[in-house]
């Protein structure tokens, strides 16, 4: 023990002359003292990441960050965490860099620095401001109540309006995302090749949530050292969500253009049901991850950034919430006013995407692709490999 602590403490010297201050120089002063450790080397993906270090530079510190899922499960095994004297929270300090990534990354970036600094306040004012805004313009033509339309969504909003609208600002948060991730990919894994090995081992590792797992497969830690899978689970039913939305709008796409069958659709539709299954994902996916964000110790992550957690939660759930309410009463008189808070709520959301939590799956995927690639590479950097 005296000898490793010994290890422990020359790793500290290291990393205090190592990379400058701040976030990401704590990073590698507690990757020096876990890489002299190496007791959770099998918790995630993290640490056997890390043992390919021997110093560990901004673009790595980065990299293990965008890896790290936060899970909690090395806090609770550290015999370095506090009260002790290295106060090792590698969930901690890892949250702190994530948050700045999505900062340093965002594009444009003065769009990143306002939801940094205010997420929740910006998310719910943008999409109460374009609600306002769309519910004002509705009332101008004298049909924010109106007689029963049968669901017909473009006698409010003419279909080209709505198709040129949100094509447009879907376009720009595909965009913006593009261009922070590429970014960020130049830096971790410059001039890399990628093979489609690591692609197909890095998205399956993604769709699974594989390290939503925690170290020890039990799952993760939340308000203490319990393990619960229900954050795994909670994440699983909101990107399904989210993605049963996404084909459900597909879908109807397909119907309109290909087809030429116009909406209001049926319930039975293959878009309404898609629609619906995805709209219950993300009204109990998020739900429960708002609950679990307040009930989170503060020692697992970063509470300056639940400002930003919360805001992305709560756009989510009120897409989920005010689509369902306008496919429960589409073929009443209020479905005018349904459909432009709705909508606002929408386009809100696409257009916080690339500077809120919807990013760190894009940075986290981006990391596991470049974990994927390592791993298949000659390790010559590893402590003891001579």
């Amino acid at each position: 023990m005296q000898q490793l602590e010994a290890l422990a403490r020359e790793a500290v010297a290291l990393a205090e002359g190592g990379i400058g201050g701040g976030a990401e120089a704590e990073v590698a002063r507690q990757m020096q003292i876990c890489n002299a450790c190496r007791y959770c080397e099998g918790f995630c993906a993290v640490f056997p990441a890390m043992t390919r270090r021997l110093e560990f530079g901004v673009a790595d510190v980065h990299y293990l960050a965008n890896l790290c899922h936060n899970c909690g499960a090395c806090l609770h095994a550290c015999q370095y965490a506090p009260p002790h004297e290295f106060a090792v929270n590698v969930p901690k300090a890892m949250a702190q860099v994530r948050m700045q990534t999505y900062h340093d990354y965002a594009w444009p970036p003065a769009l990143g620095a306002l939801y940094k600094r205010a997420g929740l306040t910006v998310a719910l004012a943008l999409a109460g401001g374009l609600a306002l805004f769309l519910v004002l313009a509705v009332a101008m033509t004298g049909r924010l109540w109106h007689a029963p339309l049968a669901g017909n969504f473009y006698a409010i909003f003419p279909h080209n309006f709505l198709a040129a609208v949100f094509g447009l600002v879907f376009g720009l948060a595909i965009l913006a995302l593009a261009m922070g991730v590429a970014r960020f990919w130049r830096e971790v894994s410059p001039a890399q090749g990628v093979p489609g090995a690591a692609v197909a081992e890095a998205a399956h590792d993604a769709l699974r949530l594989k390290y939503l797992g925690g170290g020890h497969g039990e799952g993760c830690n939340n308000e203490d050292d319990r393990y619960s899978l229900a954050r795994r689970h909670l994440h699983h039913a909101t990107f399904y969500g989210f993605m049963l939305c996404f084909a459900a709008t597909c879908v109807a796409t397909l119907y309109h253009y290909l087809l030429g069958q116009q909406a209001p659709y049926p319930l039975t539709s293959a878009p309404v049901i898609l629609g619906t299954l995805g709209g219950i994902g993300l009204l109990v996916g998020p739900a429960g991850l708002l609950w679990l964000n307040f009930r989170r110790d503060p020692q697992h992550g970063d509470i300056a950034q639940r400002p930003m957690d919360r805001g992305f939660i709560a756009l989510l759930l009120l897409t989920s919430a005010t689509g369902l309410a306008l496919l429960a009463w589409r073929d009443t008189g209020a479905m005018a006013l349904l459909l432009a808070v709705h909508l606002g709520v929408v386009m809100a959301l696409f257009l916080t995407l690339p500077y809120g939590k919807f990013a760190h799956g894009i940075f986290r995927s981006a990391a596991l692709l470049k974990n994927a690639i390592e791993k298949r590479q000659p390790n010559r950097l590893a402590l003891g490999s001579d």
